[in-house]
């Protein structure tokens, strides 16, 4: 397979992963969010902000709002950053309509799927639904857009972290909701901001822990006599690095071999598999590793200051 046919494949498998998880945050969001009255942070926030005060669909002014974003920072970010983010803009833009026409009855309402009164079990699910699709985009290279430009239009500028900026955003939105009259009293705002918080947390908690999840490491350490035959297969079967360490043994006071290696969570159950059809008295532990970083593995992102490279 050329490498060509190998960009284009992987490319293939990044938008068809963004289409699943744009589904999956619209079905949730729409579904279960919406008809409970529960404003969210980001663009979408802002959409249901709208609708619930003018009643125009969450569609439209998501759609309106991203384009001008998106116009804003085109010079700012430039077009690779745009292609994937438009295209997510646009396709999201069409399931939330669809999905919002889903979910109305004849007389216009929203209907709560679980029932009135099952506000906070519908948040929950819903932004399990949502942080789980959201992970999902974000771990194929792309993008929902929306706030999302903002932070990096801020990022590029300034010296503020992505997640701050984000943050900041998403309590101006939801803190929003203090000033809108069609909300109801003051009780009735403070109890929507409260649930806007609750949404943001438990999104974003969702969010990490798939992401954090699905790119979680391990390190092997094998204690074994046939060292050499376990390296040639976890080298060859699993295309791994080995790292061959000198030990010693305390109590028999004889040196020997012990294999080092990080691999994936995922990958744990064959090597267990490789290790035991070639010694299954072989000592092996297993341990959980904070980051690995490097070839095959996540990239260290961090900025060195143009005076550090100077010096080197």
């Amino acid at each position: 397979m050329t490498i060509n046919h190998q960009i284009i494949l992987r490319e293939v498998k990044d938008y068809v992963f963004i289409t699943l998880g744009l589904l999956l945050y619209a079905f949730g969001w729409t579904i279960f969010l919406l008809p409970y009255g529960i404003v969210t942070g980001g663009v979408t926030g802002m959409g249901a902000i709208i609708y619930f005060a003018t009643g125009i669909p969450v569609a439209y002014p998501y759609f309106i709002i991203n384009f001008i974003l998106l116009v804003m920072a085109l010079k700012i970010l430039g077009w690779q950053f745009m292609v994937k983010t438009v295209y997510a803009i646009l396709m999201l833009s069409v399931l939330l309509a669809f999905a919002q026409e889903m979910i109305t009855n004849e007389k216009g309402e929203l209907i709560q799927i679980l029932g009135p009164g099952q506000n906070f079990m519908s948040l929950i699910i819903g932004c399990c639904l949502t942080g789980t699709a959201l992970a999902i985009v974000f771990l194929n290279n792309g993008s929902t857009g929306g706030t999302d430009i903002i932070a990096a239009c801020v990022n590029k500028y300034y010296n503020m972290s992505l997640g701050t900026v984000l943050i900041f955003v998403d309590l101006v939105i939801i803190g929003s909701c203090l000033f809108i009259p069609e909300f109801g009293g003051w009780l009735d705002r403070v109890y929507k901001v409260v649930f806007g918080l609750c949404t943001m947390v438990i999104e974003n908690f969702i969010l990490d822990y798939v992401m954090n999840a699905r790119r979680e490491s391990v390190q092997f350490m094998i204690f074994s006599k046939k060292y050499q035959e376990i390296a040639n297969a976890i080298g060859t079967q699993m295309n791994h690095g080995v790292t061959i360490l000198d030990g010693h043994g305390w109590y028999t006071g004889q040196r020997m071999k012990v294999l080092c290696i990080l691999a994936k969570k995922r990958e744990s159950q064959y090597m267990f598999r490789l290790i035991k059809m070639i010694d299954p008295n072989a000592f092996v532990s297993q341990s959980s590793v904070i980051g690995v970083y490097g070839e095959g593995f996540d990239e260290m992102k961090v900025k060195i200051p143009k005076s550090e490279v100077e010096k080197q």
